[in-house]
C-alpha cells in the first residue's frame, strides 16, 4: 500500500520522539507507529479510529489535512493536561499523513525545571 521508504523514513524521524506518533492511510489504517505509540498498544494495521473512545475522534482534522494538503493542529484538554493534535500530510503523498499529540504522556506544565 505504501512505499518502504516511506516507513523507512517515517521511522528514522519519529523513531525515539516521545511522544505516540502514527503513520496513517486515508482510510484510517495505521502504516507505522513509532515506540512510544507501540507501548502504548499501537499496532500497524489496525485503523487509528479503533484506538480510544469515540469522543476522542470527534475533533478529528485528517480528512481537512488531506483536503487542504496542510498541517492542521488542535488544542484540547485531557484532564488537567493540555494536548496539542497534529495532522501533518506527506509531501508527495497525498493520502498519507503523521498523526501525533504533544502532551499525550508527557504533562510539559509540570516538567522539574
Amino acid at each position: 500500500m505504501v512505499d518502504s521508504k516511506v516507513v523507512e523514513a517515517f521511522d528514522l524521524m519519529w523513531g525515539n520522539f516521545p511522544e505516540p506518533v502514527m503513520l496513517v492511510h486515508k482510510s484510517r489504517e495505521i502504516l507505522a507507529v513509532n515506540e512510544a505509540c507501540r507501548n502504548l498498544g499501537g499496532v500497524a494495521g489496525a485503523k487509528c479510529s479503533d484506538n480510544g473512545s469515540p469522543e476522542q475522534h470527534r475533533g478529528c482534522l485528517a480528512n481537512k489535512a488531506l483536503a487542504t494538503q496542510k498541517t492542521t493542529y488542535s488544542k484540547n484538554k485531557s484532564g488537567e493536561k493540555e494536548i496539542i493534535g497534529y495532522w501533518m500530510p506527506l509531501t508527495g503523498y497525498p493520502e498519507i499523513y503523521v498523526h501525533f499529540g504533544i502532551g499525550t504522556t508527557i504533562d510539559y506544565n509540570n516538567l522539574p525545571q
